[in-house]
């Protein structure tokens, strides 16, 4: 064996070890409170009956009352001419900012995802022609919509309705179940490649500010915080329109790459509270500088990402995930363009990717 082998080996077994503690977080934290709840209560199958129920509303999202039954595009049916041509009217200065994080092996990642880029050969080809050209290529091993700045595609959050495994009641967006979208090759229904892409209104609520510090994993965002930031910043509530989007500056991205192991172990983030605000106001998209947007652990310990579930599943509302909004935040910007095209890769859960924001 050679000695960067090695070395990968040992990277491998330390991340290893890092997903092991992860998953014994979200074990305790998120799944088993709801169980050990429900069994003080009534047992387990009142457990079950408890952690299966919707959080905001009983009643069946489907069809969706606005964009129809046969929909797989959700709330990106937003992005119109007419949205577009309201949006750019925001754009005063026409400054660019990165607003997506820089992929690579070392940053942090849900459970046991992984992100391995090699370039085979170095360099993979060549040399050609009197020219002797060569080149490279890479070759990418990651769950490719769900690490780093990750968005969220409405294949990708369901929720089981019935029994356990039973995929003819596992619900997701519009009510596609389970047996409809399933495949080993990709989701046959709702990929990615149904989302168009974004070009829309976007406001940032710095609720760090707000706070006067980072806020720490466990605390939610209310809808007291979201009208603070908006005074603080100088910003009406009536801004925000049907279509536009939405994101969350919490101050837990400052840990990215300095401490994965708290960035990944909980965080701040939205509850049902926000949830049902943003869906009240129509929006198309939440986002934040944390890995799931929403507060984790929930306050509700009976309850697993339930804000996922509400906006994505329910109501087509996507989620797009580790954001930087430091540049946003260094010049004042808290209303811009949000540009985003999900990479249209059939069948795929989310997308990579380099979200911009224009002011």
């Amino acid at each position: 064996m050679d000695s960067r082998y090695l070395q990968e080996k040992e990277e491998l077994k330390s991340q290893s070890g890092i997903n092991e503690e992860r998953r014994n977080f979200l074990t305790a934290g998120l799944v088993g409170g709801a169980v050990a709840a429900g069994a003080l209560v009534a047992g387990a199958a009142q457990a079950q009956q408890l952690a299966q129920a919707p959080a905001l509303t009983d009643k069946p999202w489907w069809p969706h009352p606005k964009w129809g039954k046969d929909d797989m595009a959700g709330a990106s049916n937003w992005m119109t001419p007419a949205k577009v041509l309201d949006s750019v009217k925001l754009i005063k200065d026409g400054k660019v900012y990165r607003i997506g994080r820089v992929y690579e092996s070392a940053m942090p990642k849900f459970g046991e995802r992984a992100f391995t880029l090699r370039i085979p050969g170095g360099p993979t080809g060549g040399p050609f022609g009197k020219n002797m050209l060569v080149y490279n290529d890479e070759y990418l091993s990651t769950e490719i919509g769900q690490t780093g700045t990750q968005f969220d595609g409405l294949g990708h959050i369901g929720i089981q309705m019935g029994k356990d495994g039973d995929k003819n009641e596992m619900r997701y967006y519009n009510g596609f179940t389970g047996q409809e979208i399933g495949g080993a090759y990709g989701l046959a229904k709702i990929g990615i490649e149904n989302c168009k892409p974004f070009f829309t209104r976007g406001h940032l609520f710095d609720v760090e500010a707000v706070k006067g510090k980072m806020m720490e994993a466990g605390e939610e965002i209310t809808v007291a915080d979201l009208r603070a930031a908006l005074q603080k910043q100088n910003m009406q509530e009536a801004e925000v329109k049907e279509g536009d989007a939405v994101f969350f500056n919490t101050g837990w991205g400052k840990l990215w790459m300095k401490n994965n192991d708290k960035f990944n172990g909980g965080e701040p983030g939205i509850g049902l509270e926000v949830a049902k605000w943003c869906i009240d106001k129509g929006v198309c998209l939440t986002g934040g500088d944390t890995w799931a947007v929403e507060v984790v652990p929930n306050p509700n310990k009976d309850l697993a990402f339930p804000v996922h579930s509400e906006l994505i599943t329910k109501h087509g509302i996507y989620n797009h995930e580790n954001m930087d909004f430091s540049g946003l935040i260094a010049d004042g910007k808290y209303q811009f363009v949000y540009i985003f095209s999900p990479a249209p890769i059939k069948g795929a859960t989310g997308s990579n990717g380099g979200p911009i924001a224009v002011t």
